[in-house]
């Protein structure tokens, strides 16, 4: 690319292509109330071919020639083209590993079963690829004269560690509205050292929703929750991601689990923006796996989409999906629709059950890819995916935030669950013949029995 083109993206909405505003305006719904999403000036794009675009990414891969060592501002054009470098908030996020379940697929009768493991970043979410964009734009404006005294966003864990840890490395404060007693300690403690302003609230997930999005429309504190589509620009980033390890060759299906449902539009969008600008020639289906306590979308599905009603989410183990009123339904039916999506979900027990087959093979993985694993262990059962086919599981976070559930599924302490491949600690005396009794029982009954 010997000419520097110049870029442009804005927010436009969903319903309405000429209702635009431009990023650095606060604004964050339509004036019918939809919500709006980032779009890019792709004819400019396109004027820069699909194998430059291959190779300046590859160029810019893991380098230290700042922003573009990351994961996410390696694909700047893509993402948030007109803001400084100076004002790009990065921890590095993105690269994360794809993981070859290569025992667990032979177990499930698949041979390529991959992992992408989005947990293994700065907080320990996918959030962090959102929260880099939201976070960045709002230093952006500041700089631009803006009066924003804070960022705030909703949350049930992820996303208030990532909004903290960028605002804290920004400068920016942060303020976090948590339903008291549904998060991990491990989920908990992130925003709490990172120096945000913490409340936990009497409520669940969408009471704390309506509370920051009040104070958001009456205080002037900026909205971070996914409702604001700077975050899906990050998001997004997974889709291409994956095609580009896999040296441009696009997967068959892609399994995530869905809450507020933005990591669905935001898959969707990465496959789409690679296939418009010629860098793809398919996409994958696209399966959003729902835990059954908490499925809204799931019910939808199976009325094929025609109607939507939200629910009252009730309590699961994937606390962060705990949600009965998506934000980004909408936006996630769409691009359900434009991908042959479809919708699973799993019950508690399939969810405990389908974590601790994973681990057993090496994963250590939420509860929340727990939903998507269990999802996809359905769908090979059934036939829906073929066991020729290359799936990849979405990991959403990294297992060490939820060790508590762990622990009380391997003690059989899990309320409704019945564990069925428990591995609680062994106690005995410490006796040399004792020991070395057990030890040779033990592998003989689990390895050999």
């Amino acid at each position: 690319m010997s000419e520097k083109p110049f870029y442009h993206s804005w927010f436009q909405s969903i319903h309405d292509p000429n209702e635009r505003f431009e990023l650095d305006e606060i604004v964050y719904q339509a004036s019918d109330g939809a919500l709006l999403e980032v779009v890019h000036d792709k004819d400019e794009l396109r004027k820069t071919s699909a194998e430059d675009w291959k190779s300046l990414f590859r160029q810019r891969n893991l380098v230290n020639d700042f922003p573009y060592g990351s994961g996410v501002w390696g694909k700047k054009e893509w993402v948030l083209p007109n803001i400084a470098n100076d004002n790009v908030v990065s921890m590095f996020e993105g690269h994360t590993n794809l993981y070859w379940a290569e025992r667990y697929g032979e177990e499930l009768g698949i041979a390529d079963l991959w992992i992408k493991q989005c947990g293994n970043t700065h907080t320990g979410s996918f959030k962090d690829l959102g929260m880099t964009v939201l976070v960045s734009m709002v230093k952006e404006m500041i700089s631009r004269g803006k009066n924003i005294p804070a960022v705030a966003c909703a949350s049930t864990g992820d996303t208030s560690a990532a909004l903290s840890a960028y605002a804290a490395a920004a400068g920016i404060p942060a303020i976090v509205f948590l339903p008291r007693g549904k998060v991990s300690v491990a989920q908990l403690i992130q925003p709490v050292a990172n120096g945000a302003i913490v409340f936990a609230l009497d409520t669940d997930f969408d009471g704390c929703m309506e509370i920051v999005k009040e104070i958001s429309q009456k205080d002037g504190i900026y909205l971070a929750n996914s409702m604001n589509s700077l975050r899906i620009e990050g998001q997004k980033t997974v889709g291409i991601e994956i095609v580009e390890q896999f040296d441009w060759e696009v997967p068959d299906w892609v399994v995530i689990p869905g809450g507020n449902l933005g990591n669905v539009s935001a898959l969707a969008k990465g496959f789409d923006l690679m296939f418009d600008l010629g860098l793809i020639d398919r996409t994958p289906r696209i399966v959003c796996a729902q835990a059954e306590s908490a499925n809204p979308l799931y019910l939808s599905y199976r009325k094929d989409f025609r109607v939507f009603e939200p629910i009252a989410a009730r309590s699961t183990i994937a606390t962060a999906i705990q949600i009965g009123n998506p934000v980004s339904i909408e936006k996630a039916i769409s691009a359900l629709q434009r991908h042959g999506g479809i919708v699973e979900q799993a019950s508690e027990a399939e969810i405990a059950d389908a974590c601790a087959r994973g681990d057993r093979t090496g994963l250590f993985n939420c509860p929340h890819t727990g939903v998507a694993l269990a999802a996809m262990e359905k769908l090979v059962k059934s036939g829906t995916i073929a066991k020729g086919e290359r799936v990849i599981v979405i990991s959403t976070a990294h297992g060490l935030k939820f060790v508590d559930f762990k622990v009380r599924y391997h003690q059989m302490e899990l309320e409704g669950v019945e564990s069925q491949i428990p591995n609680p600690p062994i106690e005995l005396p410490a006796k040399y013949e004792k020991v070395r009794d057990e030890m040779l029982r033990q592998i003989e009954q689990r390895f050999y029995g």
